[in-house]
């Protein structure tokens, strides 16, 4: 028996590396042997003639360009060696296994707790952040309701009074909402028309005489002159944007940012006046204090959202916009609610971004507080407390982790060093190094492993030697194989025909082919032997060798397949069988006649009509399988059908294996003929190519990481679709003409 074969001696990685990266002559010796070092050296040369150039003849565009593209081989050569450098340093820093084992405690133990930290972080951000968008928009729709509710009552009294002392019912009303919003403004607009109940009769007495009416500062905005067309009888209420001009000497101006109001409108359902009362409550400072005061909640600013938006006019008003001291437990990061708005003029409904400040503290406080408290403890104290020693105790495992960690590397790292030692001598040949055992658990029973390992390393050079020249005859038994199949899709003129072929194993069982009956017909063939390997592929060999003969004397394809059936089930095992479909092509008649022996069925695409109504058929005609020894072939040829179809532009066919519809995928779910033949209704409009990429793509994506476990064969047929001459585009049957068969 020969000796272990000795392998060169391999570098060990870092020296590998060193290698790779180039420098064995040093940096001088890197800048002539590597791509981006000459790059560098070109670059900086050419930069110097340029100079001289410039200094001797003077600036001009030619040199500044080539200057340019000399700054640019210098710059690529510097990424070069960068990227070079990143690697090379990645490869020492991964190279020993402790290193790897502590980065993937880092990895594994401190920033998922980091990621832990964040995600509740992040999660009471959102927490508080929504809890505060829902407390000023509460606070912002009881106050339109406040509002609307005034307007009404104020419109109310004027009704009663008649019109009569508008002036004195506005103060009245004016001076009760003061006393809890100072800024608070209302007014009433003479309306054209009034409005009234249906049916009832409308005045026509004038209303000239109503003018305009206010109480209250107005120092937001000017009292409005009239009542939008957009504004119906039932009134508004909600919120309306306002801008204060910057030459205040209080704000900066700015594009987007707005203050808002809450504006209510209200219509007497009389007719006998023509009139609207507005109330308009301004969110200035006062506002916002008084929102702090109750909710934790200040809000900052407002912004508007969209190109089209107008708003309102603000007067400059001298205002206390001081902001309001931080509080101790305030986010970093304001919190923002989107409110909506409405446009004056239009109507149209707008959004306003609103920033807002929150303060934990004083709102988990408020929270904590409305739960009761214990012994003189409120119950979020406790919570709090509680929170405080979970944090610490997970701490606290961390540190620990990380410690036993670190010495579970070392003693893991020992152990590997030897491995390698051991390794390195076994690439250097020497198979009598043992490794010694010191240990009682896996690491252990991994050193004796790669001491039993070296003892049949040369059977196992013997066995890669002997399964080396297995997959060479294999290889060429494939390609044996693949030189029987034909080497390209029949041509014929009006006809796409495409086919393919994938074995499971380098041989395999499936048989396709084209057979030139004679000028105007054509035979297809496709067949599955069962099994796979050797024996199914010399099986495949014997039936092409059959059909070729038998396809020049019969003409029809169940005379062919009865005949077959009779020469096959002689020479076929016991245990195997083949099943087939065979179709004539006949261009004359332009149809198409098949038999089925056993095999997966035709599926028919009919063309012409809407492409959304063609719907797949599943043509299963009977027929057993060939080579069964069952009645000499009588009851083989009892139960075989043959059908003929005629041709018609747009129709497309497909024969194929059940490799393709039982492709499983990791979950052992088939491909299926449904899913099949959907495919075939989806892309029917593609060209045949296209068409079996597609199949081949979906097939895949569908298996995913499953293996291939039987042959995939397909033949697709499809009948061209000419448009008429008179450029309609209209399908029409007489426009189909079929060239004679030839073989490329």
């Amino acid at each position: 028996m020969a000796g272990p074969r000795r392998q060169p001696a391999a570098p060990a990685p870092e020296d590998r590396s060193i290698a790779s990266a180039r420098l064995d002559g040093g940096f001088a010796g890197a800048l002539v042997a590597t791509v981006g070092g000459r790059a560098i050296l070109a670059g900086t040369a050419v930069k110097l003639i340029v100079l001289v150039l410039v200094w001797l003849l003077g600036p001009s565009r030619p040199l500044n360009s080539v200057d340019t593209i000399a700054s640019l081989a210098v710059a690529a050569g510097g990424a070069y060696f960068l990227v070079r450098a990143l690697a090379a340093a990645r490869r020492r820093l991964l190279w020993r296994v402790r290193r790897k084992l502590i980065i993937s405690y880092i990895f594994i133990g401190f920033i998922p707790a980091l990621l832990i930290v964040a995600f509740f972080l992040l999660g009471g951000f959102m927490l508080f952040s929504n809890f505060s968008s829902y407390l000023v928009q509460t606070r912002l729709r009881e106050l339109s309701e406040r509002a609307l509710a005034v307007a009404d009552a104020t419109a109310l009294e004027i009704r009663l009074a008649d019109g009569r002392d508008v002036k004195g019912i506005l103060d009245r009303r004016q001076r009760a909402l003061a006393r809890e919003i100072p800024s608070a403004s209302l007014a009433v607009v003479p309306v054209s028309a009034p409005c009234a109940d249906i049916g009832a009769r409308r005045s026509r007495r004038a209303t000239a005489a109503l003018q305009l009416q206010t109480a209250g500062p107005w120092s937001h905005v000017d009292p409005p002159a009239e009542v939008p067309e957009w504004v119906g009888c039932d009134g508004f209420a909600g919120l309306v944007a306002y801008r204060v001009p910057p030459a205040d000497g209080n704000r900066a101006a700015s594009g987007e940012d707005v203050d808002i109001l809450v504006r209510a409108v209200a219509l007497p359902q009389s007719v006998d006046q023509g009139l609207a009362v507005f109330v308009d409550m301004p969110v200035d400072r006062e506002f916002k204090d008084r929102l702090r005061a109750d909710t934790s909640v200040e809000l900052t600013s407002a912004q508007l959202k969209g190109d089209n938006a107008h708003v309102l006019p603000g007067r400059p008003a001298a205002r206390d916009i001081a902001p309001s001291a931080p509080s101790a437990t305030r986010l970093p990061q304001p919190a923002v609610s989107f409110l909506e708005y409405r446009d004056w003029s239009t109507g149209v409904a707008g959004s306003l971004q609103a920033s807002m400040q929150l303060s934990v503290g004083e709102i988990y406080t408020r929270i904590s507080d409305a739960r009761g408290s214990v012994d003189g403890r409120s119950l979020g104290e406790a919570w709090v407390i509680l929170l405080l020693l979970v944090g610490g105790l997970f701490l606290l495992i961390q540190v620990i982790a990380v410690v036993m960690g670190l010495a579970l590397a070392r003693s893991i790292t020992g152990s590997v060093h030897e491995l390698f030692t051991g390794t390195v001598k076994v690439q250097h040949g020497d198979f009598t190094h043992r490794i010694a055992v010191t240990a009682r658990d896996q690491l252990g029973a991994l050193a004796e492993s790669f001491n039993s390992m070296t003892g049949s390393i040369e059977n196992l050079l013997l066995e890669a030697a002997e399964k080396k020249r297995l997959e060479e005859e294999l290889r060429i038994a494939h390609e044996i194989q693949m030189s029987l199949l034909p080497q390209a899709p029949a041509s014929i003129q009006g006809l796409s025909i495409t086919a393919l072929c994938v074995p499971a194993r380098e041989v395999g069982g499936d048989y396709y082919d084209f057979l030139p009956l004679d000028d105007h017909r054509l035979g297809l063939l496709i067949a599955d032997v069962a099994g796979k390997g050797t024996s199914a592929a010399l099986y495949m060999a014997e039936l092409k060798g059959l059909v070729l003969s038998l396809s020049r004397t019969y003409r029809s394809p169940r005379e062919l397949l009865v005949m077959a059936n009779r020469l096959i089930a002689e020479h076929l095992s016991a245990r195997s069988f083949i099943t087939m479909t065979y179709a004539v092509l006949d261009l004359h008649a332009k149809t198409i006649t098949y038999a089925r022996a056993g095999h997966t069925p035709l599926l028919y695409l009919p063309g012409g009509g809407d492409d959304l109504g063609r719907r797949i058929q599943v043509l299963a005609p009977d027929g057993l399988v060939l080579g069964l020894k069952i009645d000499d072939g009588q009851l083989f040829e009892r139960l075989l059908e043959e059908q003929t179809l005629p041709l018609r532009p747009g129709d497309v066919y497909m024969l194929f294996t059940d490799g393709i519809t039982e492709a499983m995928n990791v979950h052992d779910d088939c491909f299926g003929e449904q899913r099949l033949g959907q495919l075939i209704e989806d892309h029917a409009h593609l060209p045949c190519d296209e068409l079996r990429e597609r199949m081949l793509r979906d097939v895949a994506a569908f298996v995913g990481d499953a293996p291939q476990h039987d042959d995939m064969t397909m033949i697709l047929l499809k009948v061209d679709e000419p448009a008429r001459q008179d450029g309609t585009g209209e399908r029409d049957d007489a426009d189909i003409t079929l060239a004679p068969v030839t073989r490329s």
